[in-house]
């Protein structure tokens, strides 16, 4: 009895001893490296015969590799920045770098560049807090941000906060239900701007939203306002039609701010949306939703996000409370609230989504 627990305890010692040589024995061990993917801190598996502090920090500063960067796995650590030195003392991953680690950059990419070390540093045992220092020096400010003498993972978590706060320039309209928006909303069904059930008369958002998706698709102004032009329009319009395939996808088109939700050749909805702006545009091209989330926290732009469907690197469909007529976002694709979850369900993991010029 008495060997087996000098046994255990010399075995248990090998795994905790992860300031130096740790896991002895083994050829190779799982080490994970956080990164930036968009609107997340993202961990990346490596593989190290010595999976220590030291091992993961250098991974860390060398930055993402090159499949990787191709993923668009990001990190906002600067380019050259020395690792003096990293080990665990006493509970305390104790990581000290270089004077390029202060570079400046916005107070929302500094706080991401701090989660990226926090998340690497703090990945094992008894290392639940991270004490960072430059050059030598314990760290108490990067850039306007605090940095605690006993840094966690918590200190650079999201807020805990609601979502964001509808700011739109869509707004209720209101007034009693007229017999002429019920008209309106019963073609925008017909046509595949407005799921079925929506027909209550009332002019709403969801209503000025499929209105400014009608038009849009047409080459109309877009103002989601429902006037002459567009009941013109209306009396002879056709349901969208996608690009030729085959089963679930979807169907950017960011000349016209739509996007088309298409099974099999059928368009089941055209849905208005706000693609990246001029400088972070939306890349055209072919894609597959390759992760999903519910909701999610942006560390590059300090936002919550919900109903994200990510296609390509960090872009992603997502709920946004404001949907202008343009392209506005950081590259994403904005849907409006009332549409959020029909895309989120509609776009599986898997599901193609061709992004067009036109």
């Amino acid at each position: 009895m008495r060997k087996l627990v000098v046994l255990s305890a010399a075995i248990a010692a090998l795994f905790v001893m992860f300031g130096g040589v740790s896991y002895a024995g083994l050829s190779s061990a799982p080490l994970h490296v956080y990164f930036t993917d968009g609107e997340d801190v993202y961990p990346v598996l490596r593989t190290a015969s010595s999976p220590t502090l030291k091992t993961a920090m250098k991974d860390l500063l060398a930055g993402p590799t090159a499949k990787e960067h191709g993923l668009d796995v990001r990190t906002w650590i600067p380019h050259g920045t020395q690792l003096r030195s990293a080990r665990i003392v006493h509970g305390v991953a104790r990581v000290d770098l270089g004077r390029r680690f202060l570079r400046s950059a916005g107070p929302s990419l500094l706080r991401a560049r701090l989660a990226e070390v926090a998340y690497t540093g703090t990945q094992f045992p008894h290392a639940h807090h991270l004490r960072l220092l430059v050059d030598g020096k314990p760290l108490r400010f990067l850039g306007t941000i605090r940095v605690p003498h006993l840094l966690t993972r918590h200190d650079v978590d999201p807020p805990k906060r609601s979502l964001l706060t509808p700011t739109s320039h869509v707004k209720d309209r209101k007034g009693p239900a007229t017999e002429k928006t019920k008209r309106l909303q019963r073609k925008l069904i017909e046509l595949g701007y407005l799921p079925p059930g929506t027909a209550t008369g009332h002019y709403g958002p969801q209503t000025t939203q499929a209105v400014t998706a009608f038009q849009g698709w047409e080459g109309l102004s877009r103002d989601g306002d429902a006037g002459p032009q567009t009941f013109k329009r209306l009396a002879t319009a056709t349901r969208p039609r996608a690009k030729p395939g085959s089963g679930n996808r979807a169907q950017i088109f960011l000349r016209k701010q739509v996007l088309l939700l298409v099974r099999g050749s059928r368009v089941v909805r055209a849905i208005h949306i706000s693609s990246g702006a001029p400088g972070t545009a939306t890349p055209p091209g072919s894609f597959k939703i390759y992760r999903k989330a519910r909701k999610d926290w942006s560390y590059p732009f300090k936002v919550w996000l919900q109903w994200v469907s990510y296609f390509t690197g960090g872009i992603a469909f997502h709920e946004y409370p404001d949907v202008p007529p343009y392209p506005a976002s950081h590259g994403c694709v904005r849907v409006p609230r009332d549409d959020a979850q029909t895309v989120y369900r509609f776009a599986t993991l898997g599901t193609p989504v061709l992004v067009l010029r036109g």
